[in-house]
């Protein structure tokens, strides 16, 4: 094919990368995006480790971890926290102090300037401070003022603070462009962390109570082998990555989602344990990625390119 045959539309079929390409250039409709099999976690695969579990739990929210796997991320996300809250309360304890100091400066600042004032009886208090703030200025080496200036800041009394070429300022370097000048960033002001342990993948709170066992039905023949084949606890169909599944609270067996529809909703009893069960003891497995891909509710929103800018 000849290189203006690629980029020929006329053809009645709009491909899937003509269709890719041109919402990409003109940033206005759907994007999809095909995720290989490679991109999608087995159902009966933990969500952290995305290998099979050994011992199954499953959280209010449908997804499956292995017991070992979400409690070590569960004694991770608190040793997080502690973490954080020593660097928090550290911050805190920094923020104080430089305000006790800040108190104690402006106090000590306040009573020297009092103390300068009522020491010269014979002069007013704004003529005496403005005069020996002259007088330290011109004694200082480099600091030499002119007359006009002095005169100006005796007229204008305190105004001489603001001048940068008096007092502590006149022996300062004024180029903004020398590294030891330039100002640094101020470190990040630290928030108070949360103490809630979250779900690593719903980002919802997670308690340790919450976590149920999962007793899935292996299919016959496949007990010993290293990839385990499941079936409905039900109907005895095989489980797959397509068939969407429901978890029964109270046999903690896993069923094919037609069988809530069909049975359970209408008998109101758990075909396995003849418990009743309610709305609330049936849980969907949600499906998950593996981490590879934006498979997951949460993270998968394909938005325009334009909003991701924003």
């Amino acid at each position: 094919m000849t290189r203006h045959g690629k980029n020929c539309t006329a053809g009645s079929v709009y491909s899937y990368h003509e269709r890719k390409r041109d919402a990409k250039a003109s940033g206005y409709g759907t994007l999809h995006a095909r995720l290989g099999a490679d991109s999608i976690k087995e159902f009966h695969c933990c969500s952290l480790t995305l290998q099979p579990c050994r011992q199954p739990v499953i959280t209010p929210n449908g997804f499956i971890y292995d017991r070992e796997a979400i409690l070590e991320n569960i004694l991770a996300q608190k040793k997080m926290f502690a973490k954080k809250l020593k660097e928090y309360e550290k911050q805190c304890a920094e923020e104080k102090a430089d305000q006790d100091r800040e108190t104690v400066t402006e106090a000590m600042s306040k009573k020297n300037k009092f103390s300068i004032i009522e020491s010269t009886p014979s002069r007013t208090g704004a003529q005496a401070l403005s005069a020996q703030i002259a007088e330290k200025a011109q004694k200082r080496p480099g600091g030499v003022i002119s007359s006009e200036i002095a005169a100006k800041v005796k007229a204008h009394g305190e105004e001489g603070h603001m001048s940068n070429m008096l007092g502590e300022k006149s022996t300062s370097l004024p180029s903004f462009w020398i590294p030891e000048l330039n100002p640094t960033a101020a470190p990040t002001k630290l928030e108070k962390p949360s103490s809630k342990v979250l779900c690593p993948v719903s980002g919802k709170p997670l308690k340790l109570k919450d976590l149920m066992n999962v007793d899935f039905t292996p299919m016959p023949g496949t007990e010993n082998l290293a990839q385990k084949k499941y079936i409905c606890a039900v109907t005895r169909d095989e489980l797959t990555n397509t068939t969407k599944c429901a978890y029964l609270k109270k046999s903690k067996a896993v069923v094919k989602f037609e069988v809530v529809s069909k049975l359970i909703k209408d008998d109101g009893v758990d075909p396995i344990s003849g418990d009743p069960i309610t709305e609330d003891d049936i849980i969907e497995l949600q499906r998950g990625g593996t981490g590879y891909s934006a498979t997951n509710e949460v993270k998968a929103k394909l938005i325009r390119p334009q909003l991701e800018l924003q």
